[in-house]
């Protein structure tokens, strides 16, 4: 190798190294982005923060509650029953997601029975729950005939499960199901127990 071959490949090294130690001297500094739109939104984004946003107060892009909004977890239901007397239930349990005996032993449907609620127990059910489980929950609706294991409400197995189980199951999901709490309200998911169980009596 000639002299001046040499000294072009140590200033070519000397380069890298500058660069190198140059692209290094900001830690909050990402450099050069091939795509940047890809990994920061121009859009103010409530769950992205990269840079201060001047239209909201703090330069946040998620904005505070609004004055006097009442937390999820202090939510309030009240349930009427027969006797007229007041039922309060928060619908929030502390119970672990694979603990469907103990939600099964533990939980008790906060809603008082009638035909009206069931009926929109049975509303709720066709909306959410039929296309697996069937018309009358045998396990063979339509998705069933695809999607093997969708059990029978009055087999053996399932006629005498509590209706904490059916919450638990509904919530959280059990085996091939999965949970369907982002699509059903608590609420809404107790009127589905009530008429689940008129169909683990075969009726």
């Amino acid at each position: 190798m000639t002299k001046n071959n040499k000294n072009n490949a140590l200033l070519f090294g000397l380069s890298i190294l500058l660069f190198v130690l140059g692209s290094c001297n900001n830690p909050n500094r990402t450099g050069i982005e091939f795509a940047p739109n890809m990994y920061n939104s121009r859009a103010y984004e409530a769950q992205t923060q990269w840079r201060s946003n001047s239209i909201n107060p703090h330069g946040m892009n998620m904005r505070e509650p609004v004055a006097g909004t009442v937390s999820r977890r202090k939510y309030n239901t009240d349930f009427m029953q027969d006797d007229s007397s007041m039922v309060h239930d928060l619908m929030m349990y502390d119970i672990p997601k694979d603990s469907i005996e103990m939600a099964g032993r533990l939980l008790t449907n906060p809603i008082p029975w009638s035909e009206s609620v069931e009926e929109e127990g049975k509303v709720l059910y066709e909306r959410n729950c039929q296309h697996c489980h069937g018309t009358g929950g045998a396990g063979d609706g339509k998705v069933a005939e695809y999607y093997k294991g969708v059990p029978n409400y009055s087999s053996d197995a399932l006629k005498n499960i509590p209706g904490g189980h059916i919450y638990w199951v509904i919530t959280n999901g059990k085996g091939r199901m999965w949970s369907h709490a982002s699509q059903v309200l608590p609420e809404e998911r107790w009127k589905i127990v009530h008429y689940v169980q008129r169909l683990q009596l075969g009726s």
